[in-house]
This record gives C-alpha cells, sequence and structure tokens, in this order.
C-alpha cells in the first residue's frame, strides 16, 4: 500500500507541475497568429491579484500563452533542415508604426547619369601591384598617401612653367580644390534630395539668397566707397539692381554724392570762392535797430546812476534831423544880437 500511495503522490506532483494544455477562459481571447499576439477581454480577479500580485500575473500569463500556442499547432507546418516551423497567415491585427515608412534614397547627379548609361560601379582591389616601387600598394586608404609620396619623389617642371615655381605645393593646392570641389558637389546633392532651390554659385544653405537679392547685396558693397561707387569701373555684361533707392539703402550717400563732380578739383574750388565773394550782404534795419535797443538797455542795466533822457525831449526822425514835441519850449530869440558861430535854427534865407 505504500508503494501505490506513493506513486500516486509523485503523479499528483507531475501533473501540478505540467498543468493541462486545455485553459478556460468565461470570454474567447481573440488571437492573431500572423502577429504572435493574443488579446484578453476577460476581467482581472481583484481578490486574487491583491492576495498575491506576482503569481496571479504569472498563471494569467501563461495561459493566454498556452491558447496562443494551441492555435500555432494547428497551422500548416514545413521542415526546414532539422527543424519543423509553422507557416503564419498573413497577419489580422495592424500596429502603428513608430517611425515613418522608409523612402529610397535619392540618387546623386552621377548615379542619376550612370543609371542612364548603364555604367556599372566595380569593387577595386584593395592592393595593387606598382612596377615603379616594384611592390604591392594600397589602392585606397590606409598607406597610399605614403606609397604616393615615395613615388612622386621627384616631379618635372612644364616647359611653359616658372622654373622658381614649387611643383610639389602646386599639386597640393590642386588637391584641396579637387577636394573642395567635392565638398561643394556633396552639399548640392543634399539640398537637391531636400527640395531646396539651389543658387548658381556656391552653398548657401536652407535660405539661400534669390538672383535679385545677390544683385541687390552686389550693388551695396559696390556702393559703399569713399565716392559712394562713382569711380568704380563696372563689369562686362555687368547688371545694375532695379528698384532700390541709394539713399535709402546707403546711409548718407546723398551728403557724400554732393560734392563728387567731373571737373577738376582746382576749378571746382575756385568756382565755390567766386560765388561767395559775389554775394552782397543783404542789411536788415529792422534787426540792425532792435539790436540796438537792445544793446542800449543792457547798457543802462549795467550803470543804473546814468541819466536817462527827458520824456519831452527832442526825438530824432528817421533821416538824422531832430523833431521838435509840442510840450517842449521854443527856442528864444538872440535879442537882436547874432552869433555867427553857432548855427542859427529855422529856415535858410536865399
Amino acid at each position: 500500500m505504500d508503494i501505490v500511495k506513493n506513486v500516486l503522490e509523485k503523479e499528483q506532483r507531475d501533473l501540478e507541475r505540467f498543468k493541462s494544455i486545455e485553459v478556460e477562459k468565461h470570454i474567447e481571447c481573440r488571437t492573431d497568429p500572423g502577429m504572435l499576439m493574443c488579446t484578453d477581454p476577460n476581467e482581472l480577479d481583484e481578490k486574487s491579484l491583491k492576495s498575491d500580485k506576482q503569481k496571479y500575473l504569472l498563471d494569467l500569463t501563461r495561459d493566454n500563452v498556452q491558447i496562443l500556442l494551441n492555435e500555432i499547432w494547428e497551422l500548416e507546418t514545413d521542415r526546414v533542415e532539422e527543424c519543423i516551423v509553422a507557416k503564419l497567415p498573413p497577419p489580422a491585427y495592424i500596429l502603428p508604426r513608430s517611425r515613418k515608412c522608409p523612402v529610397a534614397k535619392q540618387l546623386t547627379k552621377w548615379e542619376k547619369f550612370a543609371k542612364e548609361k548603364g555604367i556599372k560601379k566595380t569593387k577595386k582591389d584593395k592592393k595593387t601591384f606598382d612596377t615603379e616601387l616594384d611592390k604591392w600598394v594600397p589602392t585606397y586608404g590606409y598607406k597610399r598617401a605614403q606609397a604616393e609620396k615615395d613615388k612622386t619623389w621627384v616631379l618635372e617642371v612644364p616647359k611653359n612653367a616658372d622654373p622658381m615655381e614649387d611643383q610639389f605645393q602646386k599639386k597640393l593646392d590642386m588637391r584641396s580644390e579637387k577636394v573642395a570641389k567635392n565638398e561643394v558637389q556633396r552639399m548640392k546633392n543634399i539640398v537637391r534630395a531636400k527640395k531646396v532651390d539651389v543658387p548658381r554659385t556656391g552653398y548657401l544653405g536652407p535660405e539661400a539668397a534669390s538672383s535679385s537679392e545677390l544683385l541687390t547685396a552686389a550693388t551695396i558693397a559696390k556702393s559703399s566707397t569713399a565716392s559712394v561707387g562713382k569711380f568704380q569701373e563696372k563689369l562686362t555684361k555687368e547688371k545694375v539692381a532695379r528698384g532700390i533707392g541709394v539713399k535709402e539703402l546707403i546711409p548718407g550717400s546723398k551728403r557724400k554724392a554732393s560734392h563728387i563732380t567731373e571737373v577738376p578739383e582746382k576749378v571746382h574750388n575756385l568756382e565755390l570762392i567766386n560765388s561767395v565773394l559775389s554775394k552782397k550782404p543783404k542789411m536788415d534795419v529792422d534787426k540792425a535797430i532792435s539790436v540796438q535797443k537792445r544793446e542800449a538797455r543792457e547798457e543802462r542795466e549795467a550803470n543804473p546812476q546814468q541819466k536817462k533822457p527827458r520824456k519831452g525831449g527832442s526825438k530824432r526822425s528817421k533821416k538824422g534831423g531832430k523833431i521838435h514835441s509840442s510840450k517842449s519850449k521854443k527856442p528864444k530869440a538872440g535879442g537882436g544880437e547874432r552869433d555867427f558861430k553857432k548855427r542859427a535854427g529855422g529856415r535858410k534865407r536865399r
């Protein structure tokens, strides 16, 4: 009896360890073998979740995975080498993408030309045998520059070139120009791929200036001289910006341009002096009288003890003669005696 009891207990332990593949749910789970996804619409058991959260979630996950595996075992199978694989159907559930769909990379100008002409890119060998150096040298990459330097340790001076010109430096300059040209072409390819307007020369980035803006900038730069561009020589087929006001764009251009003439400086200065000397001064009588009165008032204020003229005194006319007021006394007669040294008043007899 003990032996039978032990066998039954062992079987019970095995059954507890290996659960059944049949899973019962109140509401049937929705499965999508193509996406290897199982959706469980059943409600969670709050009591079991609060008592032992870890065990409850583990059992729930195991049951849902078992339902998905049961669906997969019912699919058509195939044998690949030593493995048996299931043929998954097309997915029924569409998952949203976290990133946008990849697009085909736009071809560069050279790649487009090569595709039209049927030119295929061939892979170069890493090393080639150089007959001059009598050894294998790298075709590109590491140690290629050193091999080229060993090969061209001496350079022939061309017939029409300057004999004192450094041919090695000239070669380096040509290489730098070639690198710069390739960089400009690479930038143009990037701009063309982003569908941005490319200027005819150079690369100005996304904020590329239009031809009219470049022409306006050239006009302003040409006018930013001491003569406001008066004596600047024009280039062949040079265009002038239209619709711009020089005095608005260039501050002080009107003042600077006023003294710029085509006549010689000596003649211009003589004309200026003659125009100044030929002008006659204009005399403002009213202004002169007001200035004289102001000076007299300031003098009286400075010397208050000085006697003021009587109110009934004589007044002078504009012509300089005396005008006697009605309140003034008449001049006394000479009493029959006349002093010839003094000037007598009254009308002169003829």
